[in-house]
């Protein structure tokens, strides 16, 4: 199907156009309307930004009010959406860009005030839904969130800075990561999401995570970065002020000092040989729905290895086992984090600044989980072939009652 768009003037055009609007909400077909050259009164507002939500249970629009240096956001119910939009058009706003699933329509004013509706075929639209076409490697954050501009990432025109390169490719990867975990994680659509990120460093995800879930997601969070760098507790706790990022802060600590009653996500990238034993067991007691571990610096594991004799001409050498001293450290902590309820994966994750480590252990709570006995089990097996005593994973949950001792 050609997808030339067709022009049309008629005064009738701001009449038409809303009546498609009106149309896609109630078949719902609606997929975004984009609101754009500003006129309003209203200083530094560049656009507004509106799609579906469904607020407890009524189908609504979430408003994003974009401006220089933030977003605000306002969720209505349909009519009111309606409303809004209609006195908007075109004493506040000249342009406006509606996608929905069988039409992309572009309403525009002259400097006259002549509307004039433009209509694109319906392959396009496919197209820019699915992404058939698209040439640029999708992200999950735009460069113009206003924290990447405080936190160095970009500068004041919103572009990336080339040194930052790395880190804006991490921080989209972390979010991508993230984000199909939550899709598939028990978390109650009416709840906060209780997020601790624990050795948050500088910020960069802490920031992101709050951001994606606020602004993206459009559901209320409440994050704690936990960092034990005094310096940079202050500053992101100044930045998180400066940026109003509502429900956001940082406590200076660590794993073991600090420790949540309940959340829903837990997080700790490169915690320190055990420190990452308490990361996962912090989100093991405190109920977290997701936990992403990105392990480093294995010590406690090698120590205890007696090479089986079949392996110990290969592991001789102190490269290989200390690789086969990791592997095991991080297979028992997917193994433990199976045994107590969640579904677990371990890959390789794009490498973090000031480190080649780039394993990451992602676990989402299974909403039904069969009985641990016959992977207790196994584990077992696994220890005794190895000869391993002690694993500090497994000592803190069999304190604390989370498996069986």
């Amino acid at each position: 199907m050609s997808a030339t768009p067709i022009a049309q003037a008629a005064p009738d055009a701001r009449a038409q156009f809303m009546a498609l609007l009106a149309t896609s909400l109630q078949q719902h077909t609606f997929i975004k309307l984009v609101l754009a050259r500003h006129v309003g009164s209203e200083v530094d507002l560049q656009r507004v930004t509106a799609k579906p939500l469904t607020v407890k249970g009524q189908p609504s629009l979430s408003f994003v009010y974009r401006y220089k240096t933030r977003d605000i956001t306002r969720n209505l119910a349909l009519d009111e959406a309606l409303g809004l939009i209609d006195t908007l058009l075109p004493g506040d706003f000249r342009n406006a860009h509606l996608l929905s699933l069988s039409d992309e329509v572009q309403l525009e004013f002259t400097k006259k005030g002549k509307p004039m509706l433009h209509r694109n075929a319906l392959q396009q639209v496919r197209e820019t839904v699915t992404g058939e076409h698209d040439r640029e490697k999708k992200r999950y954050l735009e460069l113009s969130r206003p924290f990447l501009h405080d936190l160095g990432v970009t500068d004041r025109q919103q572009a990336l800075i080339p040194a930052m390169s790395r880190k804006w490719k991490q921080i989209n990867k972390f979010i991508e990561v993230f984000s199909h975990a939550f899709a598939s994680a028990p978390i109650a659509a009416d709840h906060p999401v209780r997020v601790a990120d624990f050795g948050s460093g500088k910020g960069y995800l802490t920031f992101a995570i709050h951001d994606y879930l606020r602004n993206t997601l459009q559901r209320e969070a409440q994050v704690t970065g936990v960092e034990l760098r005094p310096d940079m507790v202050e500053l992101c706790n100044a930045a998180a002020a400066r940026l109003e990022h509502p429900g956001l802060h940082f406590e200076c600590g660590d794993v073991r000092s600090v420790v949540p009653s309940a959340i829903e996500v837990m997080i700790a990238l490169h915690a320190c040989d055990i420190a990452t034993d308490y990361a996962i067991h912090t989100g093991i007691r405190c109920g977290a729905a997701i936990i992403m571990c990105s392990p480093c610096c294995h010590k406690q594991i090698r120590p205890q290895l007696n090479s089986p004799g079949l392996l110990k001409p290969m592991l001789q050498y102190g490269l290989h086992l200390g690789q086969q001293a990791e592997m095991l450290t991080d297979s028992l902590r997917a193994l433990y984090l199976e045994a107590c309820g969640y579904e677990t994966k371990v890959f390789e994750f794009i490498s973090l600044e000031h480190t080649n480590k780039n394993k990451m252990i992602l676990a989402t709570k299974r909403r039904e989980a069969p009985a641990p006995g016959a992977l207790l089990e196994k584990i077992q097996a696994l220890k005794d072939f190895y000869a391993v005593k002690e694993h500090c994973l497994e000592t803190l949950l069999r304190a604390d009652g989370l498996i069986p001792a």
